[in-house]
């Protein structure tokens, strides 16, 4: 990552809850942002005043990670932004946060319901991180959210859950292949949080958040706030050495 001209994060899904953590943070630590949203365009320019309070430059894109077949538009979306608000050709950072959830059975998950997590959470990262390779500096960072899932189980999770495994395997190849480029990539894994994920079923629902805070080492749920500042320090143009890693930010849960 260059010294002499600012970082620039592009960071899926920054629009609310850990995404939004994210961006504010990474403000904070001197990078600019660049954010996609969905569906909620209010909530996305309310995270660019946000930003631009903190000193920092910032944008916002529509994007659906779950459809692949926009990602070459996108990624030529992207360029123009990247020439037009910074006069640059690249960005510095690409964290794959955006996701849906998924809790079903697996005697009860149906044909569609798989595919769609399969086009959000796995196949959607592995070609948006494709179609965005030209686009990323040398030297970068890369970072895959994850999720503690992928490490313990709750019934009701094997899809979602399946499909964090593969992207801590997509990491490890990332690191590899882009290593010659002088690209990390890496993985934070969060654990249960707070946010309106699973339709705020942690923040709202009083069984469920204890029992995550009674399986949770340092007492209680996670918070936006626990995360944020992590993804900061991991994308740091100083944390060149960690690479191809599985990081996990639950405060020591199911340990």
């Amino acid at each position: 990552m260059s010294q002499t001209q600012p970082t620039i994060a592009l960071i899926t899904g920054g629009s609310r809850g850990l995404g939004r953590s994210m961006a504010e943070h990474l403000a904070r630590s001197a990078t600019d942002v660049v954010i996609t949203w969905r569906s909620r365009q209010d909530e996305a320019e309310a995270v660019i005043r946000t930003v631009e309070a903190a000193g920092r430059r910032a944008a916002a894109l529509q994007l659906d990670v779950g459809a692949v077949v926009t990602f070459p538009e996108f990624a030529e979306r992207l360029g123009d932004t990247l020439e037009r608000e910074w006069g640059r050709s690249t960005f510095d950072v690409l964290v794959n946060n955006a996701g849906t959830s998924l809790h079903n059975s697996i005697a009860g998950t149906t044909q569609a319901e798989f595919d769609e997590v399969v086009n959000v959470h796995l196949k959607g990262p592995f070609f948006l991180t494709q179609s965005l390779l030209p686009l990323l500096a040398d030297g970068g960072r890369i970072l895959n959210i994850s999720s503690g899932l992928a490490r313990f189980s709750f019934p009701g999770s094997s899809a979602y859950a399946m499909m964090k495994g593969g992207i801590e395997v997509f990491t490890r190849y990332l690191a590899a292949e882009l290593g010659a480029r002088g690209i990390t990539a890496n993985t934070l894994a969060p654990g249960a949080i707070e946010t309106d994920f699973s339709g705020g079923m942690v923040r709202d629902n009083p069984d469920v958040n204890r029992m995550v805070s009674q399986n949770t080492a340092l007492g209680r749920a996670g918070r936006t706030s626990d995360i944020g500042p992590i993804v900061a320090a991991l994308v740091a143009a100083e944390n060149r050495w960690m690479n191809g890693q599985r990081i996990e930010a639950s405060g020591g849960m199911r340990l």
